[in-house]
């Protein structure tokens, strides 16, 4: 089972996710695949993806994680034992995100999107200080990307395997050649 998390402000039509829903339709495996639009709480997108996933053996579930994604895909594969591809992770995301507390817009909609205060705060409890099971995770990472530093990426995931290219830009443009890869690591652990 795949758990697709997207990344802050986007939702299930980011190409990434509309790319893999293609795919695993391909596959005859779209079953496999959970692709939540996340509230803006972070609370409340765990608690979402606690729901969703209750009922799916740990060691069948692989969470993958663009962004803010990949900051809850690292929280839930530690705290489940699950796998996890993190994709351009935000690291520190109280950190990164604590200048966007203003009423926004939604990616690929016009619908409101409120980041509060509070949820910095919901964000500082779901840091994991040091991963303790690195050989369960998959990073991607981008030297390019415009937002966040692929270094303190490279550093947190120490052990994981890494896949750190030169050219992608944060939203990894290039998703669908990397797929292939990410797949393999889900699929055949």
């Amino acid at each position: 089972m795949i758990l697709y998390l997207h990344g802050f402000r986007s939702s299930p039509l980011s190409e990434k996710s509309q790319l893999l829903e293609k795919v695993m339709q391909e596959r005859g495996e779209a079953h496999l695949l959970l692709s939540p639009a996340l509230p803006a709480s972070p609370k409340q997108a765990i608690d979402l993806c606690l729901k969703l996933i209750a009922d799916t053996p740990k060691e069948t579930l692989c969470v993958i994680g663009s962004s803010l994604g990949g900051y809850y895909a690292t929280y839930l594969a530690e705290t489940l034992g699950c796998r996890a591809v993190c994709i351009n992770p935000s690291v520190y995301a109280p950190r990164d995100l604590s200048t966007q507390l203003e009423v926004r817009t939604q990616y690929y909609s016009e619908e409101p999107f409120i980041f509060t205060a509070d949820y910095i705060k919901e964000l500082s409890s779901l840091f994991i200080p040091q991963i303790q099971y690195p050989e369960r995770f998959f990073l991607l990472a981008s030297k390019q990307d415009e937002l966040l530093d692929w270094q303190e990426m490279q550093a947190r995931y120490k052990g994981a395997k890494q896949l750190i290219v030169n050219h992608e830009d944060h939203a990894f443009s290039g998703f669908a050649y990397y797929l292939p890869l990410i797949l393999d690591f889900v699929f055949n652990p």
